[in-house]
């Protein structure tokens, strides 16, 4: 089918994301055919890298053999059987490789291990899993009031009611306000525009004590601490300082409510360890898991949680303590098997200790970057990356919203040979963990050049 076609019943049916459909009819599509390695190619046959991993999904690259191999060959044995009522084969393998690995990082003394492994299809669903875990588990225990969350300011867990409550943007989850369940949020580790007006090198991190007052005085309502471990990735690729996250689990323990750690952005070597938790010897009581764990290829998500929590919901039958929730594809064979073949390929590829050279060359561009006359602030944990632009880099002043800047530096990249997808005037950088040194390196001279053409010349309009 040619590409008018295609373009123009994608525009007469698509209801696309995240995206003004009026600006959206008014521009000629990229319509995706094909991909491989760190590449995607469109109908007219050119190639770009994926420079946010198909949004932050995409680890091994795409076409990789060895997942398309496990895929091929679940299919020649069954594609999907309920856990409602069933076990299936791959859910207790992938489930026992889960656990293994997550025992293998997430060690301290004094913190239960991660055990019990929920299934469901992505990480909105992950979370609402976590969220009616959490308030359950306190019913259990015969605790009554704690029926409400805390979270960050800016924080992102989804895009579902439960998880849209415990969301921090206003931009995505305003307009949603009279649909949503009470929390309380606290102030985002947002050093470069701290919220409480504070410098970093003396702030002594004046946001955990703000969630400290707020914790001690709503513990008893809160059931659970949720967060983006190290780096709130959709809030703007904000990287939180040493030491907070510990800090916050130490708050979770000392007020006696529960963390819930939503890496689903974060898991799967994106922060250069399996898992961010890991950067500061946290263990939290329930985690989020989802993206990265099929390497790009399938819906997939698991919601970990320690035996504490598991065994509060065990009883007789007649007692109704069993978890209400569940989803039709739940544990899916295929999905599963794609998640296996990733944890096969984290091990013979070696992906961690490869992944250091990237993240070193992403360091020094990032802060070979900040030279530039409106690159206000760079951050990163890992291959996680963020580049923030500033109208007056001395003001630290943001761009118009209207001049849509972030957008008009993607776009003349993409014409350059990548495609990424800004967050307001924040340049995401999360290309897969695979992408050669080489590729790397390249992708972040046209970004370089795209940055400060478009910033250092006058505005055109530009539709997204």
């Amino acid at each position: 089918m040619d590409y008018h076609h295609l373009g123009e019943l994608d525009r007469k049916y698509v209801w696309h994301p995240f995206t003004q459909m009026k600006e959206w009819a008014e521009v000629s599509p990229v319509i995706i055919t094909e991909g491989s390695g760190c590449f995607i190619k469109d109908i007219s046959g050119r190639w770009y890298i994926d420079g946010v991993s198909s949004l932050w999904v995409n680890i091994f690259g795409h076409r990789k053999k060895e997942i398309d191999d496990a895929i091929k060959g679940q299919l020649d044995r069954i594609a999907h059987s309920t856990l409602l009522g069933l076990a299936g084969e791959p859910s207790i393998l992938l489930a026992e490789r889960l656990i293994r690995l997550l025992r293998k990082s997430l060690i301290a003394e004094s913190r239960p291990p991660l055990l019990r492994v929920f299934y469901s299809d992505n990480g909105s669903t992950a979370v609402e899993v976590a969220l009616k875990m959490a308030f359950q588990y306190w019913l259990h225990k015969g605790v009554t009031g704690k029926n409400t969350f805390l979270s960050l300011n800016r924080a992102y867990h989804g895009d579902t009611l439960g998880a849209v409550s415990v969301g921090g943007i206003d931009i995505f989850h305003a307009a949603f306000n009279p649909l949503l369940f009470k929390s309380f949020k606290s102030p985002a580790p947002y050093c470069y525009r701290c919220e409480l007006g504070l410098d970093r090198a003396s702030c002594a991190m004046a946001c955990l004590s703000e969630m400290e007052r707020q914790l001690e005085e709503h513990s008893h309502e809160i059931a659970a601490v949720i967060i983006e471990p190290k780096m709130q990735a959709a809030g703007g690729m904000i990287a939180a300082p040493e030491g907070f996250l510990i800090g916050v689990q130490r708050l979770c323990t000392k007020y006696g409510v529960l963390l819930i750690a939503d890496e689903i952005a974060t898991g799967f070597g994106r922060t250069g360890v399996m898992f961010a938790c890991a950067l500061e010897g946290v263990v939290p009581d329930i985690i989020c898991l989802s993206k990265g764990i099929t390497g790009g290829y399938l819906p997939l998500a698991v919601t970990v949680a320690t035996d504490e929590i598991y065994n509060a919901f065990l009883g007789e039958y007649g007692q109704m303590k069993q978890f209400f929730h569940g989803h039709s594809y739940t544990g899916n064979a295929i999905g599963c098997a794609a998640a296996i073949a990733v944890l096969d390929l984290f091990d013979k590829e070696d992906t961690l200790n490869h992944l250091m050279p990237k993240i070193e060359i992403l360091d020094r561009w990032l802060k070979r970057l900040l030279r530039l006359k409106h690159v206000g602030d760079t951050r990163s944990a890992g291959s996680m990356a963020g580049v923030e632009l500033v109208k007056n880099k001395e003001t630290r002043e943001a761009y118009p919203v209207e001049d849509k800047t972030g957008w008009r530096v993607v776009l003349d990249v993409r014409d350059k040979g990548v495609f990424l997808r800004p967050l307001g005037d924040c340049i995401v950088i999360m290309p897969p963990l695979s992408i050669s040194e080489e590729n790397l390196t390249a992708m972040l001279s046209r970004i370089e050049d795209s940055i400060a053409s478009v910033t250092e010349k006058p505005k055109e309009n530009s539709a997204i």
